[in-house]
């Protein structure tokens, strides 16, 4: 049985709630929130809840309520039936457009247009469906990275989840190598039986995407596939910073870094880190209180 704790605040104590937990470096990962509109009727009355596999502990208590500033809301506890919480949660998600990308789940139609390319993503313990603002902010980048000539050979997507921008970057440079890694071990059924299902090839090889079980670029496998021409890292800001480094190491000259996963009030910590390893900004994309960014060599023309 899996449990959940719930806090109802306005919007703007819940957002910020939301992104104190971004900040939170020591944040304990099998907690997972969601910040959600109670009732239409009322936009400014919003509802935080935490998901734990187990009964939530004093600390985890104390962690949740810290997170809000002042006297925080009302806690409550309920302990949810045997079910796949995310998988419910997404039930009957609406599919996305983002480029030329139709992101949808299996209880929705693929989309007819002419050239669109469809991905089906389904619920599942693997983040990154495309329906977050950052998967589809991402998904539109590597749009207009392909519009502007870019024509990588060797593709990282590092924190994968479920694949999806994996997928994308071979659909837009079919004859690339794309490796595909995740420092959650149960994202790598989820890409594998994901790619089954959009008919995208697993390999090692050209026109094909490899999955990997790595903390961060520390894998063997990952630093043999390197240099890389394009990196992809859709995670959080306070991992971005840490890993500048070995991301900027693991990039080709000439390359391009793709980063997503931060606020906008965070852009600047996490430009600052890049620039420092060489890289500037070429392109931002912001959506909602999010950032994508698009970083190359300062010294690329």
């Amino acid at each position: 049985m899996s449990w959940k704790l719930s806090a109802i605040a306005s919007k703007a104590r819940i957002e910020s709630a939301l992104a104190q937990r971004d900040d939170s470096m020591g944040w304990d990962e099998s907690v997972v929130l969601a910040g959600y509109e109670v009732d239409p009727d009322e936009p400014d009355c919003w509802c935080l809840d935490a998901y734990l596999p187990e009964k939530p502990s004093d600390a985890q208590h104390k962690a949740v309520r810290a997170l809000f500033a002042g006297k925080p809301p009302r806690l409550v506890a309920e302990q949810l039936p045997d079910a796949d919480w995310v998988s419910e949660s997404q039930r009957g998600v609406e599919p996305i457009r983002a480029g030329r990308f139709h992101v949808h789940t299996p209880d929705h139609a693929p989309s007819s247009e002419a050239g669109v390319r469809n991905f089906c993503i389904p619920a599942a313990q693997a983040f990154g469906t495309g329906h977050h603002e950052t998967t589809a902010g991402c998904l539109v980048m590597l749009d207009a990275m392909r519009a502007q000539g870019v024509n990588p050979r060797h593709v990282a997507d590092i924190g994968t989840g479920t694949g999806l921008l994996a997928f994308a970057a071979l659909e837009l440079w079919p004859h690339s190598v794309v490796t595909a890694s995740d420092i959650d071990p149960v994202c790598e059924p989820a890409v594998i039986e994901n790619a089954v299902r959009n008919k995208v090839r697993l390999g090692t090889g050209p026109s094909e995407v490899t999955m990997i079980v790595a903390d961060g670029m520390h894998n063997s496998l990952l630093q043999a596939a390197a240099p890389f021409d394009l990196l992809i890292a859709n995670i959080l800001a306070g991992p971005l910073i840490e890993m500048a480094a070995d991301f900027a190491e693991a990039v080709a000259p000439r390359g391009s870094i793709l980063l997503s996963g931060l606020l906008t009030r965070q852009e600047a910590d996490v430009r600052a880190a890049y620039l420092r390893m060489g890289f500037r900004l070429h392109r931002r994309l912001r959506s909602g209180d999010w950032s994508i960014l698009w970083l190359r060599h300062r010294f690329t023309g």
